[in-house]
């Protein structure tokens, strides 16, 4: 076994809202972990550990992968690559690489019997935590002061009184708790819908969390990100650019498959390049400072474009990811098994009934199939996560020409 164990923890968000070892998962949240358990094999480096709750979801996935291909060479390459890999399904005492780190995931390791020496400190987490907070925009967004093409406004407020004015100055608002994820914990408010029930929400936020962040809402016309990676070595680097699509709720929905260069060309009908150009050197500028020691690995920044006037703005920093994110991960799919002249989709999927994901699967294995070129693929549709009939959550890449 490698000493480098990758593991999904997808309830990280909610985990650190929480910020109790003893934080229980929702049954959906349990169940995502399970199904996509597999998913680090795509960004993890080969020879590392990947933690599984089923060995046999490795089996399943490298003969769904072979599936994909008609020719023995590609199915010998999927079989390579999945093997590349060290797995488990059993806990064991090494360095652990998850999503992100919790107490939660801490407190379960340990009980596991894994090493005080591979588990990070109570400071450490805090730290983690306190960084992550949406709250740490407010840090950021000042640094735009001033800036031509650039908005955004954020204010973190700490009392009824507060929300309410904000609300009755800017008629139409969203507030979001600091820590949440994936859409979750976030109201579109204004002063026609404003209740008693919301008024009761927003007082549990700020009571527990210590605040509530309110933000006007904006024409947005796209959503983007740029991600990043902080070594060990303290090197503050530019991974990517993520584009992704989120529905009318703000939840996640998918990333789009495409080169920096097509997405850079994307948010060009908008903005300048020269503008998103110093945006992400101001952005790194800034983060580097902010994090200091206290994080190493991926992080993403959230930005919008949106149509003030007749003209774009940028909004720089509408969330900080201090984690793995699904947009690294489309960025080094995309990067490492796409042909460059291919564009497409990175979709996670949730399913409500038993046997859908398994027949979506077997229709689209039928309809598009896989096409290589140059080594890469050029169309088709690729599984990145197993497939059985009680599969509810999957991932998987859905690729153009």
């Amino acid at each position: 076994m490698s000493s480098s164990i990758y593991l999904f923890n997808p309830d990280y968000d909610m985990a650190m809202a929480n910020f109790t070892p003893y934080y229980k998962a929702p049954a959906e949240i349990v169940r995502m972990a399970a199904d996509l358990s597999v998913l680090p094999v795509w960004f993890a480096e080969p020879g590392c550990g990947i933690k599984v709750d089923q060995l046999e979801r490795v089996e399943l996935l490298a003969r769904q992968l072979s599936e994909t291909c008609q020719e023995e060479e590609g199915r010998s390459k999927w079989r390579q690559f999945v093997s590349s890999f060290s797995w488990t399904e059993k806990w064991v005492s090494a360095s652990f690489l998850p999503w992100g780190w919790t107490p939660c995931l801490v407190h379960r390791l340990r009980l596991e019997g894994v090493e005080e020496q591979f588990l990070p400190s109570l400071e450490r987490l805090h730290q983690i935590r306190y960084l992550s907070s949406r709250q740490r925009c407010l840090e950021v967004l000042p640094a735009f002061s001033g800036w031509e093409g650039v908005c955004g406004e954020m204010k973190a407020c700490q009392s009824l009184c507060e929300v309410e004015n904000f609300i009755k100055e800017r008629k139409q608002v969203i507030l979001k708790a600091p820590w949440s994820g994936s859409g979750r914990g976030l109201w579109k408010v204004s002063s026609e819908s404003w209740n008693t029930q919301l008024a009761g929400w927003a007082s549990r936020i700020m009571k527990v969390q210590g605040a509530l962040m309110a933000e006007p809402i904006y024409d947005k016309v796209a959503d983007f990100a740029m991600e990043f990676l902080m070594t060990e070595e303290g090197e503050f680097r530019f991974v990517g650019y993520s584009y992704f699509d989120t529905d009318v709720h703000g939840n996640y929905k998918a990333n789009r498959l495409m080169s920096n260069a097509a997405i850079e060309e994307e948010l060009s009908h908008f903005v300048s390049l020269e503008l998103l150009w110093q945006v992400r050197s101001c952005l790194e500028e800034v983060l580097k400072k902010m994090l200091g020691k206290s994080y190493q690995g991926y992080l993403g920044v959230d930005m919008m474009v949106c149509r003030i006037g007749h003209g774009y703005r940028i909004h720089p920093c509408v969330e900080i990811n201090l984690r793995m994110n699904m947009g690294v991960l489309s960025r080094i799919l995309y990067d490492r098994f796409v042909h460059p002249l291919s564009e497409g989709e990175y979709v996670v999927e949730h399913y409500t009934r038993e046997e859908e994901a398994f027949s979506f699967h077997r229709e689209m294995m039928e309809k598009y199939p896989l096409k290589w070129k140059n080594g890469r693929i050029s169309a088709g549709y690729l599984p990145l996560t197993p497939v059985r009939e009680d599969t509810r959550f999957q991932a998987y890449l859905m690729v153009h020409e």
